[in-house]
């Protein structure tokens, strides 16, 4: 169930997030197949359709075009957005921004024309089917675990930085944004929780300053890069950041 949680987690930070929404970085073509079958294992609408609703949250953050505008509340931006019909601004914005790049990816096309059938078999089959098969676990066990549950939990913590990353933390980088600095959401959404960061600096492949931050999706990347699938990693320069930080920033940091 855990390694299910991780590889979820991958197909939105590393995947749906930081390679097709930011193109922070370039991915060789084994790289993005596994990346869209564990994005498809997230269940979370396929890579174009995160990417543009992402791209579009970006643009309008925190406006009526934003499509989870944390301004509306905890709840609308942590779940109730997918309960409505999209405000009309964040349809009528988007049509104004260009993501042929997106359907320009052989991989996203055939992961869109195909994602209901690599939902069932990804999200639910393989996590139930592995641990019977394999192990003797029960498919009853199977199912609501490595599936059900780990499913369930991989939702909410990526609707947390929907919500208290926009919500709870410091500003280090920009206190004139609402997103923020959020240690247990960085926790649960292996290294998404420094949101200040990341939308002071969204090109940025890492969505935080490297160092000792905890952020396995950037070790995840980095060690794809190690391996020769990653190029082209984009970062914000030291001095670009410092500069940010005494312009901008809430003294936090």
């Amino acid at each position: 169930a855990y390694f299910c949680f991780l590889m979820t987690a991958l197909g939105v930070t590393a995947g749906a997030h930081r390679l097709w929404s930011h193109r922070s970085y370039k991915a060789k073509l084994p790289l993005r197949i596994f990346l869209a079958a564990a994005n498809s294992m997230a269940f979370q609408n396929d890579i174009y359709e995160w990417s543009r609703d992402h791209r579009v949250h970006h643009k309008y953050s925190e406006t009526d075009a934003d499509p989870h505008n944390a301004r509306r509340g905890f709840f609308f931006s942590h779940i109730g957005w997918l309960f409505v019909r999209k405000h009309p601004d964040v349809i009528e914005k988007g049509r104004k921004l260009d993501f042929t790049d997106l359907l320009d990816d052989p991989v996203v096309r055939f992961q869109r024309k195909y994602y209901k059938s690599s939902v069932v078999l990804m999200c639910f089959v393989i996590p139930t089917f592995v641990p019977w098969y394999l192990w003797g676990e029960s498919l009853w066990n199977a199912y609501f675990l490595a599936s059900i549950l780990r499913y369930t939990i991989s939702l909410n913590v990526t609707w947390l930085v929907n919500s208290a990353a926009h919500m709870y933390g410091n500003r280090p980088y920009d206190k004139y944004i609402n997103p923020r600095q959020n240690t247990l959401v960085t926790l649960g959404a292996i290294g998404e929780g420094f949101h200040n960061y990341h939308h002071t600096f969204p090109f940025d492949y890492s969505a935080s300053e490297l160092g000792l931050k905890f952020n396995p999706t950037t070790w995840f990347i980095d060690f794809m890069f190690w391996l020769g699938l990653v190029t082209d990693r984009k970062q914000a320069p030291k001095e670009m950041i410092q500069a940010r930080k005494e312009r901008t920033g809430d003294g936090s940091a």
